[in-house]
This record gives C-alpha cells, structure tokens and sequence, in this order.
C-alpha cells in the first residue's frame, strides 16, 4: 500500500497486525498544524513548550477520535495552577480540527507539564464526547483524570495521562507516542483489542481461553515496546511510511489507504454569528446593554481562529428580539 508523499500536507494512517489482538494509527498533522499556530499570530506566538503542549494535544485528540468512531466533537482539556490555565484541542467526526491554549504566565522553553499546569498538583486533564445531534436535555459525556498517577506521582507527559485514562475509563491497553514543534505535529497510538466481543479481530463468538490471554499479552507487549522505542525526532521528522517499516520491520503489518485532504485531519472552526449569538443570550440583557453602554459595541472574537464578531445596539436588540419569538424549548435558544 503506497502513502502520501507530499509531507505538506497532514494525514492519518490506519493499521493492523495481522493475527494479532493489536490495532495502531499514525497521525502527522503538518498544514493543519501551522494553520492553528498562524491564526495565533496576530495575538503573539505561544511560547516554544506551550507549543509542543498544545500540539501534542492536537495530534492526541485527532487519533483518539479516529480510534472512536464518535459521531460528534471530541474535546481534550487540560487546565490547572500554572501559567497555562486552559489549553484545548476539539476534534470533529470528519477530522476538523481546531485548538487553543490561554496563557496568563511566563513559560520557559523545556518547561514540563508540571510547571506549565500542574505546580500544586490541581491540574486535570478532561475528554469530552459532545454528540452532534444532543437530544433535550442530554448532556456531553466527560471524563476526568488528575494529572497525577496512581502514586500521586506528578506526570511529566501528556501521554502518560492519556494512556492512564484509557486504562481507567475504557479497560483498554494504550501505547501512545507524542511530538510537536512549530511544523509538525504528530502520534503513534498502538492499542490491544480484546479477544471477545464485536471490536475483536476473531469474531464476537469468540471465547478467550487462558492460553489466549496470555499470548494477547505478549502480542501486544511486544508491539508497545517496539512503539515506545520511537524518539521524538523521528516522529516529527520521518515520514509514516520510513516509521512504520522500522519499527515493525519482523511483525505482519496490513495498511490502510491514509486519510488526507478533505477526508484526513484539517483545520476548521465552527464558530459562528449564530453561536456568538446564543451566548450574548445566555449573558442575559442586562448584562449586554451594560457592556453597549460602556463600548458602544459588544465584540467578541473567537480563540481558535481569531475571527471577531461585532454587535451594535440595533444588532444586539436583534438578537433578544429572536430569543423572544422563538417558543420555549426551541433549539435556537440556550
């Protein structure tokens, strides 16, 4: 199976081990990358590790998405007590994907997570599964770890975080590899699929003797091994092709066709008017014409892309104007 070769451009690539209870992806986010952090530019670069947080971020939230199958947004959140208070990367079914980080501190370049979010152990990490067509009153599915491990231990790596909540919160071996610079982000996600049920690679009748268990374990230890030998530089450097065939040069790997352009990861913002809008509403209109008195406008602009939208008075009295014809418990008002 040929891969793309125009490193300009991001894509992910799916793959199996034949025979084996073991899935991966790997996933190189180059344009849409570079359109995140080109959008920031306007408001100041982030510092060099915020940048290798953030993209890091980024690259995860991509391959856990794609790992899923979610038909809505997938949000990965980290916030705690450092100088960087929140950073978020939103990945849509379709791959779009959008991502920010509010900084309110100096950050020193090589800072570690702890440093960054974490100094007095507050620090969170959240995975958010918002479905696309939320039925009333349902609410997004959110899951919570501390950025700490089972010993209290402060955690270094966003990796470490992530393959614990997978653990925890799906019963699922993760093996998960990340980078990120100012061009490239990208991650190597190696998972053990379980011998029973409808995602196993034998069929749901299968049954899982102990001999099974044991060889799972070996399988799939051996492979996460191979995974965690990756350096950094190779995964920002190589291209998926040249990782791949390194790494597991004895195993029986079977690829898939990568997922790029319209179909792969990209950059797009689902901001908008309407959006903006229904937050003006949830302020209340009180709290909109305080703001109208004081600036004359209200001016909202938007973290991810940068895009600023303007309300006018005529504007904003438009706004409550629809709020209040539409009847209660219509979708257009929250």
């Amino acid at each position: 199976m040929l891969f793309q070769k125009d490193r300009r451009v991001s894509e992910l690539h799916k793959f199996v081990f034949e025979g084996l209870p073991v899935r991966g992806m790997l996933v190189r986010l180059t344009d849409a990358w570079q359109d995140i952090l080109r959008r920031r530019e306007q408001s100041g670069a982030y510092p060099v590790a915020v940048t290798e947080l953030l993209g890091e971020m980024t690259a995860a939230a991509a391959l856990m998405q794609a790992n899923i199958k979610f038909n809505g947004a997938l949000i990965l959140q980290v916030h705690g007590d450092g100088p960087v208070k929140l950073a978020v990367a939103e990945v849509q079914p379709d791959l779009s994907l959008r991502a920010t980080a509010k900084v309110l501190g100096e950050v020193a370049d090589g800072a570690p997570l702890s440093h960054m979010v974490n100094v007095n152990n507050q620090g969170r990490c959240a995975i958010t599964l918002d479905p696309k067509d939320r039925l009333p009153g349902q609410q997004p599915y959110q899951g919570v770890v501390p950025l700490f491990g089972d010993r209290r231990e402060k955690l270094e790596k966003l990796s470490e975080i992530i393959e614990h909540y997978m653990l925890q919160s799906e019963q699922l071996d993760t093996r998960l590899v990340l980078a990120a610079n100012d061009k490239v982000a990208a991650g190597l996600l190696i998972q053990r699929l379980p011998l029973q049920g409808d995602a196993n690679l034998a069929g749901s009748g299968a049954v899982a003797r102990d001999e099974d268990q044991i060889g799972q374990n070996e399988d799939y230890n051996r492979i996460a091994i191979l995974a965690a030998s990756l350096k950094r530089e190779e995964l920002l450097e190589l291209d998926a092709e040249t990782i791949l065939r390194r790494l597991f040069w004895e195993e029986d790997v079977r690829r898939f066709d990568p997922l790029t352009g319209l179909e792969g990861p990209r950059f797009a913002c689902s901001c908008s008017r309407e959006r903006v809008s229904n937050m003006l509403r949830s302020l209340g209109q009180e709290e909109v014409a305080s703001i109208l008195a004081e600036q004359g406008q209200v001016e909202v602009g938007c973290d991810f892309c940068g895009a600023m939208y303007h309300f006018d008075p005529v504007d904003a009295a438009q706004v409550f104007l629809e709020a209040a014809s539409q009847p209660p418990g219509s979708p257009g008002v929250q």
